[in-house]
């Protein structure tokens, strides 16, 4: 599973259209598979989310993206962080990424979560429900999903779902890891525990050993082996050659979308840059190490500053392989 992932969030670059853009994109899956990265990821949305630019900005859809990266790297695993269940059926996305992973020679994996983005499903047609509603989805959808990910043929009657016999063949040529997304601690960490083979964590650092003793408890409660399960953490970097560059790619960043951060009141500006990892290579090395000490097995890292430079991919590549735990 995931050691040290890197996610694609951004598909609008400096003077690239939509004709160049692919290629963009596959530069950096090459840069992450040549690199030290084990996973190349796609968040699966249909709009870019607020913090990373507007809705009008380029989006391209998840699958078809994967499958298209799948040729022009070797090897890497492919996947999503993570698949918005409520986008796709359960017996429709069992398919899709039981095609990835042929297409990729055995290197898909299945990320997935609940959904939350309200605006998306709004905009586009697609139901949101309520939280409860979501859960109970995901829930139904992986007693779907996994069987048929293993060359099973399942019957299932629930609330939201239903199939019968249902077949998906070719089976897949790998088993196909399940990673499931999100820190909350009563309903997905126990989905984790029940069903997963990762969990990728978005809390904050501090929080971090809460999540994994939930994780512990569930897994306690339900006859799970808790070392059976790897837990991963997303981060956002931003990595240059010195540390004002770092700093003046995140300014650069940030001003782009309304938010000047030279302007701001000294505690503001350090909370802000306190969700990143940044700095030069020593610094970025610095934090990975202390952020994989807080016992966890791995990082997902996406780069929204500079990460369509694929020299900057190679560099948190080259350096975060020097981590212990990370290389």
């Amino acid at each position: 599973m995931t050691r040290l992932g890197y996610q694609i969030p951004n598909f609008n670059y400096p003077g690239v259209d939509a004709a160049g853009l692919f290629e963009r994109v596959a530069a950096q899956a090459v840069a992450a598979d040549r690199s030290g990265f084990d996973t190349v990821l796609v968040m699966d949305h249909f709009y870019q989310l607020p913090i990373l630019g507007p809705p009008t900005n380029y989006m391209l859809e998840c699958y078809t993206t994967l499958a298209a990266l799948a040729r022009e790297t070797s090897h890497v695993r492919l996947g999503a962080l993570v698949t918005g269940n409520t986008y796709r059926n359960p017996t429709l996305l069992a398919k899709i990424v039981t095609t990835l992973d042929i297409v990729s020679n055995g290197r898909a994996q299945l990320g997935i979560g609940a959904g939350w983005f309200d605006v998306e499903h709004e905009g586009l047609g697609f139901e949101f429900g309520t939280f409860s509603d979501r859960f109970e989805k995901l829930e139904e959808a992986l007693q779907i999903i996994l069987p048929m990910l293993r060359d099973e043929r399942p019957t299932f009657e629930g609330a939201y779902y239903r199939t019968k016999d249902a077949i998906n063949q070719p089976a897949p040529i790998s088993r196909i890891p399940v990673m499931i997304g999100g820190s909350g601690e009563k309903k997905t960490l126990r989905l984790v525990a029940q069903y997963a083979d990762e969990s990728n964590l978005t809390a904050p650092a501090a929080e971090v050993p809460r999540k994994l003793d939930a994780l512990a408890a569930h897994c306690e409660r339900l006859g799970r082996d808790r070392s059976e399960i790897t837990v991963s953490r997303h981060i956002n970097v931003c990595i240059a050659d010195t540390h004002d560059g770092a700093y003046h790619e995140i300014v650069k960043f940030l001003s782009g979308r309304g938010l000047d951060v030279e302007s701001m009141d000294a505690a503001m500006r350090d909370q802000i840059l306190d969700m990143l990892v940044w700095g030069d290579a020593d610094e970025v090395g610095e934090r990975l190490t202390s952020i994989m000490e807080s016992g966890i097995d791995g990082v997902t890292c996406s780069l929204p500053a500079n990460g369509w430079e694929p020299e900057r991919v190679e560099q948190l590549g080259a350096t975060a392989t020097k981590v212990p735990g990370l290389g």
